[in-house]
């Protein structure tokens, strides 16, 4: 027996069934009834990993809880995981995310000194930190059944506020000095050309490097919308500071200018970066299931095209379509907004049933036992397995859970993936890992008994 969390060679009857999808869609094995013994091996060593495929049947799902899994010891210490196949540029991007934090404190406190006063950099800080944790909020929840690795979501923010406001910013100020252009020509063609490729360089990198972050069309939405949180952050602490400091075009200035400002950009407007860059991260989630190269191109394009087109429409009605213009504008984008908002509360649960849809098909091969779904797929039941492992079982057992859950999560949208003929890269020997994973945390195991079949849907 292998080492959890190694991927082992399986029976060569199982690895076809993963690796062809048609196959996979055929009719699951008759699973002979086994005794409580049986039970116990199918479950608590999991079906899959058996040369025979022994699995449990679904009439007696309820007799064997998932409880049974758990006949070996708890360990004291949580067991250690690595992610197989471990993902190439790991430890460069922590490294270079945790260069990027140092160098956003400075520019942070760089930008706010613009207010020339102790008390108006102080504010500025505060009004741009203010939103955040709600926006944060938003795109955690969006994220919640499909989670991506904090480290892209901290990368992502990092690159908002450090990487491209340092590159926007370094085109604007070159522009502005070596060409005629008026103030209001800087904001409404140079600002939305400068920013929105800065800000979708992460995204395209993401695309092309890191494509198991960015596979649809929430992923995208979510990345993006983080990067332009990280972007407007800064951006605004420099907007607060210039309102405090004051200037020929400030006819406000002082705390009071700076909390209108706060109004404007952090109260009726806090979405406005994430919203425009959120075309170029939908295009991109869009493109990953396009087969053809230059229609990936043509998607992307256009998606950037669209990012621009949304950032320059926002400027140019302050600048030049006057109060009423600026007024439809702000509607028209407020609409575009809760649109967007609603499609992707729909994608996030149709998310849900994926989750269980994929589930219950692993369970039917025997990878997992039928009982478990509610514990892995159900936000409530997921929070009630690991309050009953912690309270029953200790602090490790709750964490064992907690990770058992995250990796059936995976393998789970990941087995989905594959029977719909998406191209994941290492796609099913990442499955076999993350099986591997999950089978070498059964022993200690401590689900919840089995809800009534009821309950299960």
């Amino acid at each position: 027996m292998s080492a959890p969390g190694r991927n082992r060679t399986c029976d060569p009857k199982i690895r076809r069934l993963l690796l062809y999808p048609s196959e996979l869609r055929g009719p699951a094995p008759t699973l002979v009834p086994p005794n409580r013994g049986d039970v116990t091996r199918a479950v608590g060593r999991g079906a899959t990993r058996s040369p025979r495929l022994r699995g449990v049947s679904q009439p007696h799902a309820q007799e064997a809880a998932p409880e049974v899994a758990g006949r070996g010891t708890i360990p004291r210490r949580m067991p250690r995981y690595v992610e197989r196949p471990r993902q190439r540029g790991r430890t460069v991007l922590i490294v270079l995310t945790g260069i990027g934090v140092a160098l956003g404190l400075v520019e942070v406190v760089v930008v706010a000194a613009g207010a020339e006063a102790l008390e108006g950099a102080r504010l500025a800080i505060i009004y741009a930190l203010v939103p955040l944790p709600v926006l944060w909020f938003v795109y955690w929840w969006l994220d919640r059944y499909e989670p991506e690795p904090r480290r892209y979501k901290v990368a992502a923010f990092v690159w908002g506020g450090v990487g491209a406001v340092g590159i926007a910013l370094a085109v604007q100020v070159l522009l502005g000095e070596t060409t005629d252009l008026t103030q209001k020509e800087l904001a409404t063609f140079v600002a939305p050309a400068s920013e929105e490729p800065a800000k979708g360089l992460f995204l395209l990198l993401t695309f092309l490097r890191w494509r198991r972050i960015i596979d649809g069309f929430l992923d995208g939405l979510i990345v993006a919308g983080l990067v332009g949180l990280g972007f407007a952050f800064v951006e605004n602490i420099g907007y607060y500071a210039l309102s405090y400091a004051g200037g020929p075009d400030v006819p406000i200035a002082g705390a009071e200018g700076a909390a209108g400002t706060f109004v404007v950009r952090g109260i009726a407007s806090p979405f406005a970066h994430p919203l425009f860059l959120s075309a170029f991260g939908i295009a991109l989630g869009l493109a990953v299931g396009i087969r053809s190269k230059v229609l990936k191109v043509l998607v992307g394009t256009l998606g950037l095209a669209i990012s621009m087109a949304l950032h320059g429409l926002w400027n140019g009605s302050a600048s030049y379509f006057g109060g009423v213009g600026f007024a439809l504008t702000y509607v028209a984008l407020f609409v575009l907004f809760v649109t967007l908002a609603v499609v992707a509360i729909v994608a996030r649960s149709r998310q849900v049933r994926t989750l269980e849809r994929s589930l219950s098909y692993v369970a039917e091969r025997g990878w997992i036992h039928p009982a478990e779904i509610p514990y892995l797929s159900r936000f409530g039941y997921r929070k009630q397995a690991r309050r009953h492992a912690r309270r029953h079982h200790g602090r490790v057992a709750g964490r064992i859970v907690r990770r058992y859950q995250r990796l059936a999560t995976e393998m789970a949208f990941l087995h989905d993936a594959i029977m719909r003929g998406q191209t994941k890269p290492h796609g099913v020997e990442r499955t076999y890992a993350l099986l591997d994973a999950m089978y070498g945390l059964r022993p200690a195991l401590r689900f919840p008994p089995p809800l009534p079949v009821a309950h299960r849907r």
